[in-house]
């Protein structure tokens, strides 16, 4: 059981299958799969303690990327939503207390990504943990462009050690691959070994890094 449950969720959270993607439409999965550029995405900052040191190993990288933000967490922390913004790199909206559209109402969910609007002015949504509904991605769409991923680390998971995350990021990443680590706590200590050490594994490879 275990085994079959650890393929299972290889399959549906690490790179989802094309088969399912097509019941998410209009979402951006991957990008243009003919270039051999990447997308960092960070998700769940900014956080006091992990999104400076992540903003500091970007700017030694190189490169740029994009950081879905929670707006409690913008709003508790406004000189570091400010510091993302000014060292030239991307921002999302990832609502406004990370409330996943699947469990709750319709109406909740929409007031919770509305209420992050006057935190966060543009216009990328990545739903938390990517619960949502056809029926709120077509009201969504109509003000968004709705990200979910190419590949997610997993980084998140504490029961996977920082070599796993760094693993799993640089076995699924390919042309286009949006990418997703989260500048969070919980997730700080894979994600702060996995996201350099692949990116400068796919540096070595001659992929570019551009923002969404």
């Amino acid at each position: 059981m275990k085994v079959y449950t650890n393929r299972f969720v290889k399959m549906l959270i690490e790179q989802v299958p094309q088969i399912v993607r097509r019941f998410f439409k209009p979402v951006l999965w991957r990008k243009d799969k003919n270039k051999k550029v990447l997308y960092l995405t960070f998700d769940d900052g900014p956080n006091e303690s992990v999104t400076l040191s992540v903003l500091n190993e970007l700017d030694r990288l190189g490169i740029k990327a994009t950081f879905f933000c929670i707006g409690n967490n913008v709003e508790k922390h406004p000189e570091l939503f400010e510091e993302i913004q000014k060292r030239g790199h991307k921002i999302g909206s990832h609502g406004y207390g990370h409330i996943r559209g699947l469990f709750h109402d319709d109406e909740s969910f929409y007031e919770d990504i509305k209420k992050a609007e006057k935190f966060i002015h543009c216009n990328l949504f990545r739903p938390p943990h990517g619960h949502i509904t056809p029926k709120q991605i077509k009201h969504i769409c109509n003000n968004y462009t709705i990200v979910l991923w190419d590949v997610i680390t997993r980084d998140y998971n504490q029961e996977l050690t920082p070599e796993q995350v760094y693993r799993i990021a640089v076995k699924y990443a390919r042309n286009g691959s949006i990418i997703v680590f989260h500048d969070s706590v919980k997730a700080a200590k894979n994600m702060q070994y996995a996201f350099p050490k692949a990116v400068e594994y796919w540096q070595k490879e001659g992929y570019k890094f551009e923002v969404l």
